[in-house]
């Protein structure tokens, strides 16, 4: 059973305002801990980068690594990665998520086996409202609600399907997966998979890298 990481780096920072892959945390480029993270879930199997630009400095940071040039939408990037690999499992996780543990794309590939869709999932912290012309609309149940992560793992001809029934973007995959009516399972996500996206978040990712030594 082949199994495949796409590290999809292809974003453009723009809430940064910087590259925020190739920021310094902990005197390493982000993207590099993310790296680390893929490698230690399976040393044996392929990792993907897909960035859009820099592929040399990308293939640098992991000589063992597939780095691919991303598209111009996230599911053309995804689309990218998944032409660099003919394993039958992936697992698609966001670069800025570069804390994630290793324990976490085991896990979905474990929870993903029944039905060839599993993304990782944590209880929300706070109130969700639904919001339009800047008045509240409704306040839907949070105990219903929960905030995905990745990575999200996919059986391949799963993945294929789904990115082949619509030309829609999307923020994440499982969202074209659940157009085909597949069911998409929930495992376990984990805190330290926080998507890296402000200074504050930076300043997080220090400390968490500097308390693991």
């Amino acid at each position: 059973m082949g199994f495949a990481i796409i590290l999809v780096a292809a974003g453009t920072s723009s809430r940064m305002g910087f590259p925020k892959l190739w920021t310094d945390v902990s005197e390493r480029p982000l993207l590099a801990h993310a790296l680390d993270m893929a490698r230690a879930a399976d040393p044996t199997e392929l990792v993907i980068v897909v960035a859009p630009d820099r592929l040399q400095d990308a293939q640098s940071l992991a000589p063992s690594a597939s780095v691919v040039a991303g598209g111009a939408r996230r599911r053309d990037s995804v689309a990218a990665g998944l032409d660099a690999s003919r394993a039958e499992w992936l697992a698609i996780h966001d670069a800025a998520r570069a804390l994630a543990p290793a324990e976490l794309f085991r896990r979905g590939l474990a929870a993903a086996q029944p039905t060839g869709a599993a993304i990782p999932a944590i209880p929300l912290k706070d109130t969700i409202k639904r919001v339009a012309d800047s008045r509240v609309v409704a306040t839907p149940p949070r105990a219903e609600h929960v905030s995905i992560q990745t990575p999200q793992v996919f059986r391949r001809d799963v993945l294929e399907r789904a990115l082949a029934v619509t030309d829609d973007d999307v923020t994440d995959e499982a969202a074209l997966v659940e157009q085909l009516g597949i069911r998409v399972a929930i495992f376990e996500g984990d805190e330290r998979a926080f998507k890296v996206t402000t200074p504050l978040d930076f300043a997080l990712a220090r400390t968490l890298l500097s308390e693991a030594g």
